[in-house]
């Protein structure tokens, strides 16, 4: 995995949990808009750099609770990264989920999500 490959654990430490969460979202809320079928490539990359900034956030937070649903919630993108096409429900619900880690994030969800 090639993205964010130069972003240091010591640089992403620096920024507080909820920076992180947005960020991740960030990624996620760029993948809503590769959700045609030839868009795949694209959005797989997506995954790419949401997954590697799950990483990063389970290596540098130090609370064992947050490490677990991160990780589960991993799990959710690793699935719809090797996915044969794009799932915008799934990516929806995940992206809903994300945000709901910190109060913070939650905020974001009326702007970037349809309601339900």
């Amino acid at each position: 995995m090639t993205q964010h490959a130069n972003l240091s654990p010591e640089r992403w430490s620096a920024f507080s949990l909820d920076q992180q969460i947005l960020m991740i979202g960030n990624e996620m809320n760029r993948g809503m808009g590769l959700m045609e079928p030839e868009d795949l490539r694209n959005l797989r990359l997506s995954y790419e750099r949401v997954l590697r900034l799950v990483d990063l956030t389970v290596e540098v937070q130090r609370r064992p609770t947050l490490w677990r649903e991160l990780l589960r919630w991993r799990d959710l993108i690793a699935a719809l990264y090797i996915r044969g096409e794009p799932d915008p429900a799934e990516h929806a619900a995940a992206f809903r989920c994300l945000l709901q880690f910190t109060p913070v994030a939650a905020q974001q969800i009326p702007f970037v999500l349809p309601p339900g």
